[in-house]
């Protein structure tokens, strides 16, 4: 009792926020930076199928960018101020301020449910879906490009699973939501989360990439060793710990909105 007492830092459970946070963070400025990189192409391109495939996934993502961004975005900083214990509900340490901030990102710009409802209802019907299996192509290319790297598996095969969970989330859609359109607005907010995070673990596979090369690349891995193996740690974390929530996402919306909608009106 009278030794100093542990960082908290020690203990898994804050390990876990910082992580999820890390993790989060990191792949989430990597998607929204390749998204912006669409608008550059889509205006100085000088291929015409270029550009259109630009402008496509400028139209399918930007929803997944603001809505799934923002959801997650909020859920970290509380999950922040939680690091902090009863300190982050006071003003001192500013986490309560972070928190009350990134709440607004959720409403303004398009509340996140109307979002998730134009990302199912108009763009991912457009031109027969072309846009949403142009996301599956380059997420094809990416894996099958490691196909003989042993090194790469361990990022590629949980995407490969995220993917397929994605396809199989659209294949549901195309195939029931024109029998009822309820069924595409009850899973909305599902399927764009899971477009978020089959996103965020391709962006995480070419990060690994990335590090894995600097790291075989003895110039690059003596200037910053720990940068790069930080990357594939928190890559590893990534797609152990937060992708498995895409079949989450795809279990809840193949359930269909039976049970959503059961209760009549008067119940709320």
């Amino acid at each position: 009792p009278d030794a100093p007492a542990d960082p908290i830092i020690v203990h898994p459970d804050v390990r876990r926020m910082l992580m999820d946070q890390r993790a989060f963070n990191e792949g989430a400025r990597a998607f929204y930076l390749w998204v912006g990189l669409q608008a550059d192409i889509l205006r100085g391109d000088d291929d015409a199928g270029t550009r259109q495939k630009a402008d496509d996934f400028l139209a399918l993502l930007t929803p997944v960018v603001k809505a799934y961004l923002t959801d997650r975005g909020f859920r970290h900083c509380v999950e922040a101020q939680q690091v902090y214990g009863g300190h982050g509900y006071i003003a001192e340490h500013g986490m309560e301020q972070f928190v009350r901030d990134a709440r607004i990102a959720m409403i303004y710009e398009g509340a996140n449910g109307i979002q998730a409802l134009d990302l199912v209802g108009r763009k991912l019907p457009a031109d027969g879906g072309r846009a949403i299996f142009a996301f599956f192509g380059e997420i094809d290319t990416l894996i099958a490009s490691h196909a003989d790297k042993d090194a790469m598996q361990e990022f590629c095969t949980p995407l490969k699973q995220a993917r397929d969970r994605l396809e199989q989330a659209t294949m549901w859609f195309l195939e029931n939501g024109a029998k009822n359109p309820d069924h595409l607005a009850a899973g909305s907010t599902d399927y764009l989360h899971l477009v978020g995070l089959t996103a965020l673990a391709w962006m995480w596979t070419q990060m690994a990439d990335a590090a894995q090369q600097a790291l075989a690349n003895a110039e690059a891995a003596s200037e910053a060793p720990a940068f790069y193996e930080a990357k594939l740690v928190t890559a590893r974390y990534f797609m152990q710990r937060v992708l498995p929530d895409s079949a989450a996402h795809l279990a809840k919306l193949t359930s269909g909105a039976d049970s959503m909608m059961a209760l009549p009106t008067e119940a709320f």
